[in-house]
């Protein structure tokens, strides 16, 4: 069998749909990055890629495994562990390096929210 024979073809609508998913996924992995230039502070920056460039990813996994279902007449769900580790890893990153910055703000002195995980002394002067 040549690789012309074996190559499947796809109804019309279902390309498209293909098309328009991965399309659409690729257009928000660009929006992303571009709000790494376009913002203005680190904390803003972070939400750029980890929420859009997630939905991104998944827009585009879904169109693989809508293509590669109907292609290979089984259930293609191995692409499906590409959006699960996206979808476990990078808020997890995103959490680690916005602490990591937040600890490094307030050594500089910089104006950041304070913590939560310890008493403010003001309140603890206050209520003596």
């Amino acid at each position: 069998m040549t690789a012309a024979e074996s190559a499947t073809v796809l109804p019309l609508w279902l390309e498209i749909i293909v098309a328009v998913l991965v399309v659409a996924g690729a257009a928000l992995a660009l929006l992303g990055a571009s709000g790494l230039l376009r913002l203005p502070t680190f904390f803003e920056r972070v939400h750029a890629p980890a929420i859009i460039a997630t939905l991104g990813c998944w827009l585009i996994v879904h169109g693989t495994v809508l293509y590669f279902t109907v292609a290979d007449r089984s259930i293609a769900l191995h692409a499906l562990l590409i959006a699960v580790f996206v979808a476990i890893t990078v808020p997890i990153m995103s959490i680690f390096l916005m602490r990591a910055a937040l600890f490094r703000a307030r050594l500089m002195g910089q104006d950041v929210p304070p913590s939560l995980s310890q008493p403010k002394a003001a309140a603890d002067t206050k209520d003596s």
